[in-house]
């Protein structure tokens, strides 16, 4: 089944919309660099203060992160709906960067866990509130690209976690890599307060823009259905639609926090990386992953722009997606760390290929504009369960196997099959849910 070819954007259209995407994608890595850094940063925190850490103890400091990020997260993306993507992006921004600028005030194990857990809560709101200025400012035909760019921040920010904090760390210390980028997320919250405002209020959109984001799927008031308007928060919960994408995204994002927390551990002690190979070597599979997200992301919209059924698409990039992730299983008994890095790049840019696909997902399924962020916040509040026990168990694994990532290897990839199943047959079609009688 196939829908309407839709037409593209109208001579003498404004572009605004890619600004505020360019804006919110540097949001985004930087709230993904100031998340990496500690993972970047801790073996040399540990020389530096002396510490006697176990993998599980690193696990439980790297861990605390998603206590509250995850704690925060349904109440951030009500919050995004409630108040806006300006003020709820701009308040985590503040938050988490004084937070960052402060965290060189640690001296053991319970003080890194505090500032690793108020991290996680000035954080919460990013995501839900860049998804819902990209459903708002993008059609849906551009949607998938739109929210890989603005996924693939996430990406940018822990590969440039390596080079950036090893550079700072060799240049001064590991305090100065956390105080540069604290102030570098300020004058990022000040810029985004500025500039952004929704698409009818931004006086850089033309009536042109405007006319062609409201005609084209873009979930905006006007284009609202007023009996999905009246579904209730919690009555979100009753579609099984969400339930999926709250299972699906957990297991997508247990193997992807691999990436935010274990890697540069995982490349230093089990395959013998330096730290100037820490900074080249790996950012390979990363930067693998930040290209596959955005070619993912325009061959969708390309195939969607040409008439091809929405659903179809999405489940095909977020099933495809996870299963690829799966590739991580052969990394552990790989010959060499480039064979090790070949496998991880597979895994992570097929992970990252599927989250384009389910963060496009919330602009789909909303019932109404109302509860986009709302949405997104809820599957991510599930995703990010992950990252509570992904680098608790990795970390318990390792303690258990003498050191050897096969069997956490193998878990993950497990776990990523699970994914690929649910999108597969519990999440419903790509469209929005239909109101709920109470």
């Amino acid at each position: 089944m196939t829908t309407a070819p839709v037409v593209k954007a109208p001579p003498g259209a404004s572009r605004t919309r890619y600004l505020i995407l360019a804006l919110a994608f540097v949001g985004l890595s930087l709230n993904y660099l100031d998340r990496a850094n500690l993972s970047v940063a801790l073996p040399f925190i540990e020389d530096d203060l002396h510490l006697d850490l176990s993998n599980a103890e690193k696990g439980l400091i790297l861990g605390a992160f998603f206590w509250a990020y995850d704690g925060a997260m349904l109440a951030a993306g009500w919050f995004a709906d409630k108040v806006g993507s300006r003020k709820a992006f701009t308040f985590a921004a503040v938050w988490w960067s004084v937070i960052t600028a402060l965290t060189p005030l640690a001296r053991g194990f319970w003080s890194l866990f505090l500032f690793r857990f108020a991290l996680g809560a000035g954080e919460a709101p990013a995501y839900p509130s860049a998804t819902k200025a990209s459903s708002r400012w993008f059609p849906k035909h551009e949607r998938a690209f739109s929210t890989a760019v603005i996924d693939s921040g996430s990406r940018v920010g822990t590969v440039l976690a390596l080079p950036v904090v090893t550079a700072l760390i060799a240049l001064v210390s590991w305090h100065f890599s956390f105080v540069v980028l604290g102030v570098v997320g300020l004058i990022w919250a000040c810029a985004w307060y500025w500039y952004y405002r929704d698409p009818m209020e931004h006086k850089g959109a033309n009536a042109e823009e405007r006319e062609y984001i409201a005609a084209h799927g873009a979930r905006l008031e006007e284009n609202d259905d007023r009996d999905a308007v009246e579904v209730r928060w919690r009555d979100l919960f009753r579609y099984r639609t969400v339930r999926g994408m709250m299972l699906g995204f957990f297991c997508l994002n247990f193997v992807i926090y691999f990436f935010l927390t274990w890697f540069p551990s995982y490349l230093k002690d089990a395959r013998g990386l330096d730290l100037a190979e820490l900074g080249t070597l790996g950012t390979l599979p990363g930067i693998t992953a930040i290209a596959g997200a955005w070619i993912a992301g325009l061959t969708a919209d390309r195939f969607i722009r040409r008439g091809a059924d929405v659903t179809r698409v999405r489940k095909t990039v977020m099933v495809g997606g996870l299963l690829g992730g799966a590739a991580i299983v052969f990394a552990a008994p790989a010959s060499s760390v480039y064979v090790a890095l070949l496998f991880l790049a597979i895994s992570y840019a097929s992970l990252a290929i599927a989250a384009t696909g389910i963060w496009s997902l919330p602009g789909d399924v909303a019932p109404s504009s109302r509860h986009v962020a709302s949405i997104g916040g809820i599957q991510n509040f599930a995703s990010n369960i992950a990252g509570i026990i992904s680098p608790f168990l990795f970390g318990l694994l390792l303690d258990l196997n003498d050191g050897s990532y096969g069997p956490s290897f193998a878990v993950a990839a497990g776990v990523a099959v699970v994914g690929a199943l649910t999108y597969a047959f519990v999440v419903g079609k790509a469209e929005p849910l239909p109101a709920l009688r109470r």
